[in-house]
């Protein structure tokens, strides 16, 4: 299960919740008649990223869109974890890895900063408006 709020979703440890992810995105960006394919496509491989590398069991991952002055999305993913995620040559035949190139592509820039007190990190990522 998970909670959300008007612009920020709470998921829980739980690869399930990746479908509600979804919802919340097209919901919110359909408010801000925004196009929902490539931001779902975002946030699906950031929060199950975050889920399988970067989470324990009971840590949540904090899930939150908002504007930028030019009306891009702008999508960050929290986690309780330091451990920087780094993009893997991609490789043709595995059904995995492919995450941060794909975010890397649809996106105009993506980045990590730590947050204070090596409490985790946030990833987040710029969508341009379409």
């Amino acid at each position: 299960m998970s909670r959300a709020t008007e612009n920020e979703m709470v998921v829980k440890h739980d690869f399930t919740v990746v479908a509600e992810v979804r919802r919340f995105v097209r919901l919110v960006t359909g408010q801000w008649g925004m196009d929902d394919f490539v931001p779902c496509l975002v946030a699906s491989e950031l929060v199950t990223n975050a889920l399988r590398y970067a989470s324990a069991s009971d840590d949540d991952v904090t899930l939150r869109l908002g504007r930028t002055e030019d009306g891009a999305l702008w999508m960050e993913v929290q986690d309780a974890t330091c451990d920087l995620p780094n993009m893997q040559e991609t490789d043709t035949i595995s059904e995995a890895g492919r995450g941060l190139f794909i975010v890397d592509q649809f996106c105009r820039c993506w980045g990590v900063r730590p947050l204070a007190g090596n409490t985790g990190k946030v990833v987040f990522a710029v969508i341009n408006p379409s």
